[in-house]
């Protein structure tokens, strides 16, 4: 895989992880920097406030696991989409859009339609049969130590792939726009998470994710009303202007190589169709059913739907989460194409090879560049928003682990159910500690490591184990405890092996010949340009680039289990994991019976549709 693309996968899959200490060095001055740790420190102590203020609420067990339940539709519409709109959907899209056109968009896509399958399958059954975790609705009929126990597993196996990924891009942030050594970097994030959930729990949560989504749709909405103020309002004469700018058309002829012999309109409108970067059709595929299914059974999204007071509210959370979900993704067309035109992909790959900042850049441009007081000011709001993505989505799977910990293994495997309220709130805090402990260590260890298949793992997880069990258990009356475990090892197994041999891992041998073919093509360009243009810096610097990639790889030929190139194909294993978490779930059943699983079918069934007898079970 060429280096560039490799970089665009990890940034979508990874939010903003998966960079190395290159990424992003270049994107404010020093002499800015003070400006932009005045604004991270700004929001920042405007959260912990919100924190302060939501920790008077919290009680019980239910009020840190769930809020109460007190959380409205509405409240609940933008905390969801608070949790789901990762610095993946600012940053990465963006960057994507801005360097592979169309391509790029098709992850907006992907995961907004991933909300219509949470709206329409899992929302308000869950809601109705579940109090605090996923473990909650397969303990409803199947054994419930046995299915608690494994639901555990698969969360904190899910939760920490993702919190891995988002730590390692918190501190890369950080360090390269306010300027905190990294290790510290990532020891401030963890710090400012704990602090949400030790002391606010949901509700502290709930109310960081709202803020950080309102502030999300904002800044995305002024960029893309000065962007419009250029090019002309959404429509046929903006992308006309697209397809006619020459930057847009030097980038497809760059990537399309000397074999192009299209003109510069046509080059430009390649730039507006598919293939420039997804070029599998079945690689599609497959990942479009990792991100529509993983989302469905992404823990920390599940969870949300046990905020709110009814199953009403639950619908009406999901239509609110995918309006604003939905407006926010059609805005990423334009960020992504008003950076290709304002700043350039030379210019953003400069930056990071990975396209992460080609938001910000617009940003900075837009607010007069590199130099103006406005334009640093812009950039560093924009990045503390999406440090805020970051330390959000951070805080809601760290109390996804947390909640498997305490109350799934603790309260249901441990102590069967007999823990008090009191007992089970001190656990739920000390399994946050813990879980927010182990992140920061991981964090630290991953420095400059490319983390990509971490996300793709945890997509991969919750799409072929978690979402089979949930569904067959909820929808299909032979559904039992033996096809619940057999599906969540089958799926979980057959995911984490088919990432560990695909392409999402970093191949040394490979990346040491790309690399070598890049310097070598852009020195040839650099010998064939005359004085010291724009032209030229930008190849010095991928130049500079291309031979740190291979420095950093050392004598490395092989990847992390041990093979020259992948085995399998497909960069997201969803095609063949998913089938098989299904069949493994219903081999499992058919092949064991299961006398009480029969016997609670009819009540899972009027429960799950009606919400009736869910109050009386939640206090028990």
């Amino acid at each position: 895989m060429k280096g560039s693309a490799r970089g665009a996968l990890a940034a979508v899959l990874l939010g903003a992880a998966g960079y190395s200490e290159l990424a992003w060095a270049q994107a404010v001055q020093p002499e800015w920097r003070p400006l932009c740790f005045a604004v991270f420190a700004l929001l920042i102590a405007f959260t912990l406030f919100v924190t302060w203020r939501a920790a008077r609420k919290v009680r019980t067990s239910a009020d840190f696991y769930a809020a109460g339940g007190a959380i409205s539709g509405l409240q609940n519409g933008w905390a969801i989409a608070g949790d789901y709109l990762s610095a993946a959907s600012f940053l990465g899209i963006a960057g994507l859009i801005a360097l592979y056109g169309f391509d790029g968009f098709m992850y907006s896509v992907g995961w907004l339609v991933a909300y219509i399958t949470v709206l329409l399958v899992v929302a308000e059954p869950c809601r109705n049969i579940g109090r605090y975790t996923m473990g909650d609705i397969l303990a409803f009929r199947n054994n419930p130590r046995v299915v608690k126990a494994c639901m555990a597993l698969s969360t904190i196996t899910v939760a920490t792939f993702y919190l891995t990924a988002q730590m390692v891009g918190g501190g890369v942030l950080i360090k390269t726009l306010v300027g905190i050594d990294y290790q510290y970097s990532v020891i401030a994030v963890g710090v400012l998470m704990l602090g949400y959930v030790l002391f606010g729990g949901m509700v502290a949560t709930t109310y960081v994710q709202i803020i950080k989504a309102v502030l999300l749709v904002f800044a995305s909405l002024v960029m893309v009303c000065l962007v419009w103020q250029r090019f002309g309002f959404a429509g046929p004469e903006y992308f006309q202007a697209v397809i006619e700018h020459p930057a847009v058309q030097g980038r497809v002829a760059t990537l399309l190589g000397g074999s192009s012999t299209l003109s510069g309109v046509e080059l430009g409108r390649r730039f507006l169709e598919p293939g420039l970067y997804l070029k599998s059709p079945v690689d599609q595929i497959s990942l479009g059913m990792a991100l529509v299914f993983g989302t469905a059974g992404m823990p920390h999204i599940l969870m949300r739907f046990f905020t709110v007071p009814s199953a009403q509210a639950a619908r009406t959370s999901v239509i609110w989460a995918m309006a604003i979900i939905g407006g926010f993704y059609v805005l990423t067309l334009f960020l992504g194409t008003g950076a290709a035109m304002l700043v350039g992909a030379p210019e953003i790959l400069a930056v990071d090879r990975g396209g992460n900042m080609a938001a910000p850049l617009l940003a900075q441009y837009l607010g007069g560049g590199p130099d103006a007081l406005l334009g640093n000011l812009m950039l560093s709001f924009v990045a503390a928003v999406a440090f805020a993505t970051i330390v959000a989505v951070v805080a809601g799977l760290v109390l996804a682990a947390a909640s498997a910990m305490s109350h799934d293994v603790w309260v249901g495997v441990i102590k069967g159910e007999r823990a008090t309220d009191e007992e089970e709130t001190r656990a739920a805090r000390l399994c946050s500690l813990l879980v927010g402990a182990i992140a920061i260590v991981i964090g630290i260890l991953a420095q400059g490591q490319n983390v990509a298949h971490l996300v793709a793992l945890a997509f991969a997880v919750a799409a072929s184990a978690n979402l089979p069990v949930i569904l067959l258990t909820l929808y299909w009356r032979r559904c039992n405890t033996a096809g619940v475990v057999a599906g969540l090892v089958v799926g979980t197994a057959s995911a984490i092996g088919l990432v560990l041999v695909s392409p999402n891992m970093t191949y040394p041998a490979q990346v040491r010949a790309s690399q070598q073919s890049v310097i070598e093509q852009h020195r040839a360009q650099i010998a064939t340009l005359e004085g010291d243009g724009e032209a030229r810096a930008a190849l010095e610097r991928a130049v500079v680039q291309a031979e740190a990639e291979v420095a950093r790889l050392g004598d490395r030929d092989t990847s992390l289990v041990g093979l020259a190139a992948p085995l399998f194909p497909l960069r997201n294993p969803g095609l063949v994991s998913i089938p098989l978490g299904f069949l493994a779930v219903v081999l499992g059943s058919l092949c064991y019976r299961d006398r009480r699983a029969e016997a609670l079918w009819e009540e899972l069934y009027v429960r799950s549709n009606t919400g009736i007898g869910r109050s009386r079970g939640a206090a028990h």
